[in-house]
């Protein structure tokens, strides 16, 4: 399920330099009561399936309110019976930097079991989890779900085709940098009509599941609340496509075509 979310996550990231800040817009692109569901696809073969809700959090770190965000997974179909996946994650996040302060994961995979946590100060550049302790190279540092949301509102207004960003996350036992480029305009069909999107191919590595030449692209609605609606990605065996099933909440209209 990692590799959703690391699809999800490469949506926009705006960067001219590793070691800057990322500038974000004025108002994030979402809002709580925002809901969208989406399918993985290995072919033709619906394989995975994951909710992702924003919801407003009681809990408050360093006396700042929070969004709570929550992602469930699982695997569908004859998947779900060689090889069943509940996953569940959680991203606690600042309502006006939408940096995260807690993370947590509860990983079933099989007959695999994990729990991590991870406490984000941004001011120290510091991720404490309970694999050890981690510095960022920014006091920017994310977990695959809050990165998600932060790349929304992010603002991209003198994007050029060509123009190449970075985002950094945490994940497992480390600090990782993204790589993502801007590609260009495009109209595509998809559950909820046919949308104009912004395309984009974040870097991926080779190894576990990817060619040494994959390439991983990725559409998200070319409107103020910028989710993604697509991607898709050659593996070592065939290839996997991720595709919108709704969108509920959203704070603007989607860019629809009319025809």
């Amino acid at each position: 399920m990692r590799y959703l979310f690391l699809l999800m996550i490469s949506v926009i990231t705006c960067l001219n330099g590793y070691t800057q800040v990322l500038p974000l817009r004025k108002e994030p692109a979402f809002q709580a009561g925002e809901v969208l569901q989406y399918k993985l696809k290995y072919g033709f073969i619906t394989a995975a399936e994951a909710t992702i809700k924003v919801l407003n959090s009681d809990l408050k770190f360093d006396n700042n309110d929070t969004y709570k965000l929550t992602v469930d997974a699982k695997t569908s179909g004859t998947f779900d019976i060689f090889y069943k996946i509940r996953d569940h994650y959680d991203s606690y996040i600042d309502k006006k930097e939408l940096t995260p302060y807690f993370y947590q994961e509860n990983v079933r995979e099989a007959s695999y079991r994990r729990v991590d946590k991870a406490r984000f100060t941004q001011s120290t550049k510091k991720v404490v989890s309970n694999r050890g302790t981690f510095t960022g190279p920014t006091n920017q540092t994310f977990d695959l779900v809050s990165a998600y949301y932060f790349a929304r509102s992010l603002d991209v207004g003198k994007m050029k085709i060509g123009d190449q960003f970075a985002l950094n996350y945490f994940l497992g036992d480390g600090i990782s940098k993204l790589e993502i480029k801007y590609i260009g305009k495009e109209v595509i069909k998809t559950k909820i009509g046919k949308i104009r999107c912004l395309k984009f191919s974040p870097s991926i590595q080779p190894g576990r599941i990817f060619k040494k030449d994959s390439k991983l692209y990725l559409w998200i609605t070319d409107d103020e609340n910028r989710i993604p609606v697509k991607a898709e990605v050659e593996i070592l065996v065939g290839s996997v496509t991720m595709e919108i099933q709704s969108a509920d909440g959203l704070k603007g209209p989607i860019a629809k075509e009319d025809n």
